[in-house]
């Protein structure tokens, strides 16, 4: 089938008059619209492909290459090949950098590479493979319409963007054809050409603009490829893509910590001095440039390509001294002390959904360490009567909630981003995470240090006997914090299956705890009477503690098949049925976010709830 005429420029016919001409300029201008905007969205979708697929990988390359400034130079150069984004390699870079896995100088030697790997793409599209584009969008279709998640449905967004990048350069090209014969870009061409710094500073601020200096520099190859652009002037323009390239990482950083802004920075700083040497050169350079290839969207795409490769030249043995202006420039802030500002939230790596989930599960585990802190001191305030931990502890809780909110609003902004499927699961397992250690930190702060508050005001002391049952009960909880953690992190359903089973344990432990307190009162021993309410509301609080660590199970068995929807007994038909003392748990993860009951199961009942 011939695609031709579905992806030419049809120019319309001829009309006389000044209407006709206004109504032709207007369709190319609106042609040209079009395409760079289709442009723009094609070049989004390879590098959203790429990083879904791989990214978690070229992550790694990254890292692996910051020992030394070459490996370094070639992991940004192998990176960008693929992103075909300077700009999303900056980020990775910046995201490494603020983590203190990628050194300043080799941050930099990283983005050096970037800048010549973003090259490759251009040279690749200036032998114009249009006649692929059909197969690609085709192919790219099939594998993200057969593929619900995974690397092949990302990869087929690659295929998909990849194509039409293609129809939309074709479309470009065809789309600029007429305005090689209009005066009026005729005279813009000219002050352009005349004025060079102009040029520049006007590439570069359509390159910010659009995020993308493969688009800028396409667009300048196909105006130079008709004639409709000098030379000099597209050379000069082909500078402001570089420059504009720069500037768009250091903005998009501007909120990250000094070390991440370093290389952005420092490679916008090196740009600016590649330019500001080439400007000048340029009507020196250009007849050398011709001598490689007539062709002139060719020399468009050679000059690029060899500005960037001289820049690297230049600057590779220069990257020690760049560091160190770049690191007075931005200096290291005095080390974070506050426990309660989250330490692994990387904005940068929100386009790679695997690495931000990792880091929002990694200070998730942060919530379970402060949780843990919160619990393991809350019996030797309960026991010692000792206000100053108590208040250590309530403290805790402010510290809790900052944590809790700070992944909450990580959590949502990654909900922004498409989600296969185990990525969603991922997903709501770690917001059930840390729902569920938020409402045990609201527990411990509201209820049980209120009663090591009232005990201690009033003076009061459990008996030695329920002070042993309410060790024994807080030992099992302490254990089954372990355990939740463990299947937070491993995702195991034997450990899962193994913390659901606890559940019976601990409600043992009640039910025994509770008959022994009551034959305490029968016996009217003085302490137990004194602090009756109090020991029980400590029994019902543990045991919604222990609640809210099983609910962490219900996530993953349910996804595994492993969890009933109901303990109920169906009844026999000759056998009415007779109302339930107890209502089922079932896991639901949309319940108790605002009651405090656990995420993931149905509201506990407890034997002496209704007895306070």
């Amino acid at each position: 089938m011939d695609f031709a005429p579905l992806l030419s420029y049809t120019e319309p016919p001829a009309a006389t008059g000044g209407i006709g001409e206004s109504m032709n300029a207007t369709l190319s201008l609106l042609h040209i619209i079009g395409s760079v905007a289709l442009l723009l969205w094609a070049v989004r979708m390879i590098r959203t492909g790429i990083t879904r697929a791989f990214g978690a990988r070229l992550r790694s390359i990254v890292a692996q290459g910051a020992g030394n400034r070459f490996r370094a130079f070639l992991a940004g150069l192998a990176v960008t090949t693929f992103l075909q984004s300077s700009t999303a390699t900056a980020l990775i870079v910046s995201s490494l950098a603020s983590r203190g896995v990628l050194a300043t100088l080799g941050a930099l030697a990283v983005m050096l590479g970037a800048d010549l790997g973003s090259t490759v793409a251009a040279q690749i599209l200036s032998f114009k493979p249009h006649a692929l584009s059909p197969l690609l969008i085709t192919l790219g279709v099939v594998l993200f319409m057969s593929a619900e998640s995974g690397v092949r449905r990302h990869v087929g967004r690659f295929c998909i963007g990849l194509g039409l990048l293609l129809l939309a350069l074709r479309i470009l090209l065809e789309a600029t054809a007429p305005l090689r014969d209009s005066p009026l870009l005729a005279s813009v061409i000219q002050a352009l050409t005349g004025e060079p710094l102009i040029a520049v500073l006007l590439a570069a601020v359509i390159t910010w603009l659009a995020h993308s200096s493969l688009a800028t520099v396409l667009l300048v190859m196909s105006l130079a490829g008709h004639g409709v652009i000098a030379p000099e002037a597209a050379f000069a323009l082909v500078l402001g893509a570089n420059l504009g390239g720069g500037i768009a990482p250091v903005v998009i950083t501007a909120g990250s910590a000094p070390a991440g802004r370093r290389a952005p920075v420092g490679n916008l700083v090196m740009r600016a001095i590649g330019v500001a040497i080439a400007l000048p050169t340029v009507p020196l350079v250009a007849p050398y440039v011709a001598m490689l290839e007539a062709d002139a969207a060719r020399q468009v795409v050679n000059f690029h390509t060899l500005f960037n490769l001289a820049l690297a030249v230049v600057m590779l043995p220069l990257l020690g001294g760049i560091a160190r202006l770049c690191t007075l420039m931005l200096p290291a802030p005095p080390r974070e002390t506050d426990p309660g500002a989250p330490r692994y939230l990387d904005r940068e790596a929100l386009d790679t959904p695997p690495v931000a989930l990792a880091a929002a599960a990694r200070e998730a585990l942060r919530m379970g360490d402060v949780v843990q802190s919160m619990l393991a001191r809350s019996l030797d305030a309960l026991h010692g009567n000792d206000m100053a931990l108590i208040n250590q502890i309530k403290a805790q809780d402010d510290l809790l909630d900052r944590l809790h909110e700070a992944i909450k609003l990580y959590l949502t902004r990654l909900s922004q981003q498409e989600l296969d499927r185990e990525e969603s699961r991922r997903y709501q397992e770690i917001f059930a995470f840390i729902t569920n250690m938020e409402h045990i930190g609201d527990i411990i702060d509201l209820n049980l240090m209120e009663i090591a508050e009232k005990k201690t005001r009033e003076r009061l002391r459990f008996s030695p006997p329920g002070y042993e049952e309410l060790r024994r009960i807080h030992g099992k909880v302490m254990e089954n914090l372990q355990l939740a953690l463990g299947v937070f992190m491993t995702r195991d359903p034997r450990l899962a299956r193994q913390l659901v089973a606890q559940k019976k344990i601990v409600r043992d432990l009640e039910i025994e705890a509770y008959e022994n307190h009551l034959q305490r009162l029968s016996r009217r021993v003085a302490d137990s009477v004194q602090t009756s309410a109090l020991h029980l509301d400590v029994i019902r609080d543990l045991k919604r503690i222990n609640s809210h660590l099983t609910a962490i199970a219900y996530p993953l068995l349910e996804a595994t098949g492993e969890l009933r929807e109901t303990r109920l007994i169906e009844p026999r038909a000759d056998t009415p049925p007779e109302p339930s003392a107890e209502v089922t748990e079932q896991p639901n993860l949309d319940a108790g976010t605002q009651s405090g009951q656990p995420v993931g199961e149905g509201k506990p009942r407890s034997p002496q709830s209704t007895g306070r």
